[in-house]
């Protein structure tokens, strides 16, 4: 396993392989299968280690824990026009920024 690991995991059940299947954000071409959930989640930590390993010696880089990124906050999407003048006037009507209103609706959708 990796000494300091702060990579993002997770484990969730593939009804298609009848087990766990544990992922990580940072590698999404890997996963572990396993029977149990925690079984899942050794098998691609130590995957992911095996990589890492793979990786440095061979001189590549090695993705960064998107926890040790820091975010500004700030990202530009592009839209159809159309889109873009609905969406300006329905925060007109609703009094607020465009901004604020991407941002409310970005906050609903990830529920």
């Amino acid at each position: 396993m990796l000494k300091d690991d702060r990579y993002t995991y997770r484990v969730t059940w593939s009804e298609e392989d009848g087990e766990y299947v544990g992922l990580c954000a940072e590698f999404p071409s890997l996963s572990w299968l396993a029977p149990e959930p925690e079984a899942a989640l050794r098998g691609i930590r130590q995957v992911v280690a095996d990589v890492v390993v793979d990786l440095q010696k061979n001189g590549e880089p090695v993705p960064e824990p998107i926890a040790a990124i820091k975010f500004s906050g700030r990202f530009m999407v592009r839209i159809p026009p159309e889109l873009h003048r609905q969406l300006a006037l329905e925060a007109a009507e609703a009094g607020i920024s465009l901004n604020r209103l991407a941002s409310d609706k970005l906050s609903r959708a990830r529920c």
